[in-house]
């Protein structure tokens, strides 16, 4: 990446991989960088996120692209970062089908496109995934995707400031909330809590579920289907869980320190949002979840919770990623999507190389906030029906 043009000021608001890895990109630019975030470093939607990096099921052409991207990615930091193995790791992730239901043409779609995605029997779980009661699978059996993993965002994120750092980035933690400041249609800094302004050359704004409400107070509006959601992480366990487990009941993957990560589509309905703002997760919910990871688990071992995590899941309106320019306000970008995890360095390293160089990617093309307005989707390259999946 490389700009003739004289070295741009840009301040990011944000402090989760997005955020982050969008700073360290510009940096490693020659960029100068301020990032600001409300708390610490990944204590938002980072903090909460099954982090399975993936690009498995139904999706658009362009968003298969992307994420397949994004792997790569995380692959070329782990060959880079040896000691990254103890967050970052590529041990496949198993999922079948609910009662009444097949995985077979998800299997067609996945292999149609070349993902190495693979059909296993009941009686080869054990083969590809040890940590797995094979009971608990569906008849028809279950797809291994060899190829995908998981990323432990609360040590991943550190490691992307400190290179941030190293190459010439400031952050600014504990911030408060900070707003982008606009003068005369243009994004010229960071207002900060306190009434001070960080000014700058443009502004990156990167606050997961937030960015919604934080366009719309600049008269902008983007689709929004983020809802409330919860992770539950458990007491460490007496087994060796490898696999990122996507099932009809729950999902869970390993944590460096011997723990689980668990989630659900269903649990997380039973979230609370309480007039405050704050958010209550049923005990119902927790021990549902705790019930049902243990089902899927080889000697279905008794788990008990050591803490939840609640708040926004960031999800646009289409279930595709909004990446860059916002229009009307100029030197304005953002980024706001679902998966975070499996995007964070491929977004941060693209969206960083159009501010520095001023061009338009053209990975980028289909993911941009304009993509709403009236007649928009006309020539949107790539684009198909959107199948929610865990993720």
């Amino acid at each position: 990446m490389s700009s003739s043009s004289a070295v741009k000021h840009v301040a990011v608001i944000g402090g989760g991989i997005l955020g982050v890895s969008t700073a360290m990109h510009l940096a490693r630019a020659g960029a100068k960088v301020t990032l600001v975030t409300s708390g610490t470093l990944a204590d938002g939607a980072s903090s909460r996120s099954i982090a399975w990096l993936n690009s498995s099921g139904a999706r658009s052409a362009d968003y298969h692209y992307l994420r397949m991207l994004a792997m790569d990615r995380y692959r070329t930091w782990s060959n880079r970062h040896p000691e990254s193995h103890e967050y970052l790791r590529f041990n496949g992730a198993l999922k079948w089908a609910a009662p009444g239901e097949s995985f077979r043409d998800t299997f067609a779609f996945e292999r149609s496109g070349g993902y190495d995605s693979r059909w296993i029997t009941r009686e080869q779980i054990t083969d590809f995934a040890p940590d797995v009661d094979p009971a608990a699978v569906a008849e028809e059996g279950a797809i291994y995707n060899p190829g995908e993993g998981w990323v432990n965002l609360p040590d991943f994120v550190p490691a992307l400031a400190a290179e941030a750092v190293a190459e010439g980035a400031q952050i600014i933690e504990n911030a408060g909330h900070a707003r982008v400041a606009v003068r005369e249609g243009r994004a010229v800094g960071v207002t900060l809590a306190d009434g001070n302004t960080i000014d700058a050359d443009e502004v990156v704004l990167a606050t997961g579920g937030e960015v919604p409400a934080q366009l719309a107070e600049l008269g902008i509006s983007v689709p929004d289907a983020t809802p409330a959601a919860f992770v539950l992480f458990t007491d460490p366990v007496d087994l060796q869980v490898r696999t990122v487990l996507n099932t009809p009941r729950v999902a869970v993957r390993p944590t460096p320190d011997g723990r689980l990560v668990l989630d659900a589509d269903w649990s997380e309905q039973m979230v609370v949002v309480e007039e405050d703002g704050n958010f209550t997760v049923p005990q119902q919910a927790v021990q549902g979840l705790l019930e049902e990871a243990s089902k899927v688990l080889a000697g279905n071992p008794v788990l008990t919770a050591q803490r939840i995590g609640a708040g926004l899941k960031p999800i646009p309106g289409d279930g595709e990623p909004v990446v860059g320019p916002v229009p009307s306000v100029n030197g304005l970008h953002t980024l706001f999507t679902h998966s975070g995890a499996t995007l964070g360095l491929i977004l941060g390293e693209l969206l960083a190389e159009e501010i520095v160089t001023g061009e338009n990617s053209p990975v980028l093309r289909s993911f941009r906030l304009d993509r709403f307005h009236e007649g928009a989707l006309e020539g949107r390259v790539g684009t198909g029906a959107w199948e929610p999946v865990q993720q």
